[in-house]
């Protein structure tokens, strides 16, 4: 071999290994990366997912439960965001109610980041951003960027087919670790059936009266802007619907009935595994579109993009879209005012189950101060009322 040949594969090899290093330090600054939570003064405890499923202790997956209880008697609310990590408006509600929140009443259980693996890698060969930012009047806040389904690193291999437990039903092999295909779950498999099994017996043993999970989906998806509830939440979805397109969105949001013959979902099983009413929340999010342009932070923060709003004009959308896109603003502000109206229409209906709560800023709110204007400066908070996610 001649000393060029030589000095050629040296080369070579040091410049695959510079490039190792560096995308390995990409790939863990995301996984370890800490989104700082600082709850509000109606905190009660914080709990975790381990609490409640001992062999998540430990791992990623032992997610926080903040816990605001209001010390009267009343009815229990459970709300999960973070199913998906790729639908940031579901983990930003779900953070925007626990940092504004004040409970008058019954007992509001809040989880953020229900699959922190999911949250902790992206999409592979979709180019997402890693990371997301919120403007708020003391600086940028930053958020990972997520996938649908569990990290690899925390759950693998992936089986051929996926056969949900208990129904057997085959499903893609992927939805092994998709959430919201793995309820009711089991104590005994991989992480992501360990998290939603985990959540059901939160639910059970903490008499959950209602769920509400949080999501978002492409427009060119049908079930979209809308409310997907078990039987048991049929009342509470189809008034929050009603009054909320009557009284207060531009585009109305819908009601669908959870599908009996299609199971994993949490709006299905939560409903059949439980006492509780469940019921499941989808925005529209532009940047899920197969049909876009440039998949980046501006894409998934202001949701506008002229391939997508093309794709409407040859009637390929479920969900209108205009020049003014769906901007984070839009999509929280519309699933914090839904949830908040779907617990005062669960309150009238059921007194003895009330569940009052206050101070979190809904659609009208948001759009007009911007979300950013709600989240709190951790560096100005207690150290002991800051946590992380």
């Amino acid at each position: 071999m001649s000393n060029k040949l030589k000095y050629v594969k040296i080369l070579t090899l040091l410049f695959m290994g510079i490039f190792a290093v560096i995308s390995g330090y990409d790939f863990y600054i995301h996984r370890h990366f800490k989104e700082p939570v600082v709850p509000s003064s109606a905190l009660t405890e914080v709990r975790h997912l381990s609490d409640y499923e001992p062999s998540l202790k430990g791992t990623v997956n032992d997610s926080n439960i903040y816990v605001f209880d209001s010390g009267i008697p009343g009815g229990t609310a459970l709300l999960i965001g973070g199913t998906h990590p790729e639908e940031p408006a579901a983990n930003l509600t779900a953070l925007l109610v626990a940092e504004n929140v004040r409970i008058e009443r019954g007992r509001l259980f809040v989880i953020i980041r229900a699959n922190r693996s999911a949250s902790t890698c992206t999409r592979m060969g979709e180019a997402y951003p890693a990371f997301y930012r919120i403007k708020t009047p003391w600086g940028t806040k930053v958020f990972r960027m997520g996938d649908r389904s569990s990290n690899p690193l925390d759950s693998w291999p992936d089986p051929e087919v996926y056969i949900h437990y208990p129904t057997r039903q085959m499903l893609a092999y992927m939805d092994f670790r998709n959430l919201n295909r793995c309820w009711p779950g089991r104590s005994n498999s991989a992480i992501t059936e360990r998290t939603t099994w985990a959540m059901m017996e939160l639910i059970r043993k903490e008499h959950i009266d209602i769920v509400v999970d949080l999501h978002e989906a492409e427009l060119e998806y049908p079930v979209i802007n809308t409310i997907v509830t078990h039987e048991k939440g049929e009342a509470v979805a189809a008034m929050t619907s009603m009054t909320l397109t009557a009284e207060l969105f531009d585009v109305p949001l819908s009601m669908e009935f959870s599908p009996k013959a299609l199971r994993g979902l949490s709006h299905r099983e939560i409903g059949d595994h439980s006492d509780a009413m469940s019921l499941l929340l989808e925005s529209a999010e532009p940047m899920l579109d197969r049909i876009r342009g440039i998949t980046d932070e501006y894409l998934l923060m202001t949701g506008k993009d002229e391939f997508v709003m093309k794709a409407g004009e040859h009637g390929l959308l479920y969900s209108p879209i205009d020049e003014r896109g769906w901007p984070i603003d839009v999509r929280v502000g519309r699933h914090s005012s839904t949830f908040q109206t779907m617990l005062q229409f669960f309150s009238s209906m059921y007194p003895d189950n009330q569940i009052i709560i206050s101070g979190i800023p809904g659609y009208k709110e948001i759009i007009a101060n911007s979300l950013g204007t709600y989240l709190h400066n951790p560096q100005e908070a207690k150290e002991d009322n800051v946590y992380y996610d």
